[in-house]
């Protein structure tokens, strides 16, 4: 990093040098597709399941980092997703939803490097952790807005609940005070750089994921 990234802010440098990874990422075919209502329920179904592999590797991590120096203030239980990502899923397989449950490969790579931040790295953790929460309470908005449009889901309920953060009345204060904790954050500017890069290996993980849900859901010509 050079004197100019030092006297940036950290969260304004993520946000940047992670950008075109996002902007892939919220382009892709299947994302595409989903948000124009041009995929099934069942497409919005397999994607649900994706992101509970995810979350599980996630929100298990956030347990054994709660005291950690670096990760721990970024664990708030006001974010956690699994348990309505679960009373999704239950909603749209149905009581037996873990019967089959199966990540895709891309998945399955995604939830293992999460993982594995949190076991070994958690400044790398951090990526994670940022990519997906703050992606839910922005851009995971207008998901729940298709959703319920296209597929009928009560506004706020079961099958959308996983969008809906009950205990953060104030997004946009929580997303600041969240940057203020990226700021803050106990690195130096070699690691900070390290912290960018899994940013966008996050962000790359979860393109494959929606490239192989592509596959999945190809849109018939």
């Amino acid at each position: 990093m050079n004197a100019t990234a030092t006297t940036t802010p950290f969260s304004t440098l993520i946000r940047t040098a992670s950008h075109e990874q996002h902007t892939e990422a919220e382009s892709s075919t299947f994302m595409s597709d989903m948000l124009g209502g041009r995929l099934g329920v069942d497409a919005y179904t397999r994607y649900t399941e994706q992101l509970w592999f995810v979350y599980r590797a996630l929100e298990d991590g956030a347990q054994a980092l709660r005291e950690d120096p670096v990760a721990g203030p970024f664990i708030q239980p006001e974010l956690m997703r699994r348990a309505e990502l679960e009373r999704d899923l239950a909603h749209l397989r149905g009581e037996g939803w873990r019967d089959g449950l199966e990540p895709l490969p891309a998945t399955a790579a995604y939830a293992e490097r999460v993982a594995e931040c949190a076991r070994e790295w958690p400044a790398g953790y951090i990526a994670h952790h940022y990519t997906r929460y703050l992606g839910d309470l922005s851009g995971g908005q207008i998901i729940r807005g298709t959703a319920e449009k296209t597929w009928g889901f009560e506004r706020k309920g079961d099958g959308v609940r996983f969008y809906v953060f009950e205990q953060i009345s104030n997004p946009a204060a929580f997303k600041r005070e969240y940057r203020e904790l990226l700021d803050a954050v106990d690195a130096d500017d070699l690691e900070k750089q390290r912290i960018i890069d899994e940013c966008k290996r996050a962000f790359a993980l979860n393109t494959a994921v929606f490239r192989e849900l592509g596959e999945v859901f190809p849109l018939s010509a």
